[in-house]
C-alpha cells in the first residue's frame, strides 16, 4: 500500500461495463512531508474519499480484493482514508491539521 493524496475526480462516459458503478479518483503518492510526488494514478474509490484527503491505495492484484473492486478491471483502489500518521510514538500528520511540526 502507498499513502497518496486525492487530487480530483476522473470522469469517463465510455468505459468497460465493469467500471460503470465505480467512482474514479486521481491520486498521487506523497513524500515524507506529505507533499504529492511521483506519478499520477487513477484509483477506484472503495471508501468514499474526497478531494485533498490522504488515503491508502492498494495496487496490482490486491486492488481487486475489496468488495467494490472484486473482479473489476482495476489496478489501483483507495481502500482507506487516513485519520492520523504516527512515527516513533509522535503524531506527524492529522486529518484536520495536516503535517505536524516534527
Amino acid at each position: 500500500m502507498i499513502l497518496a493524496q486525492v487530487l480530483g475526480t476522473v470522469v469517463s462516459t465510455r468505459k468497460d461495463a465493469g467500471l460503470l458503478a465505480l467512482k474514479l479518483l486521481l491520486v498521487r503518492e506523497v513524500d515524507a512531508q506529505f507533499k504529492p510526488t511521483g506519478t499520477f494514478v487513477v484509483a477506484a474509490d472503495a471508501v468514499g474519499a474526497g478531494s485533498d484527503e490522504l488515503v491508502l491505495v492498494a495496487q496490482g492484484s490486491s486492488a481487486r480484493m475489496t468488495e467494490v473492486s472484486r473482479d473489476k478491471p482495476v489496478d489501483a483502489v483507495i481502500c482507506g482514508i487516513v485519520d492520523a500518521v504516527e512515527v516513533l510514538g509522535r503524531e506527524v500528520w492529522m486529518k484536520r491539521v495536516g503535517a505536524v511540526d516534527r
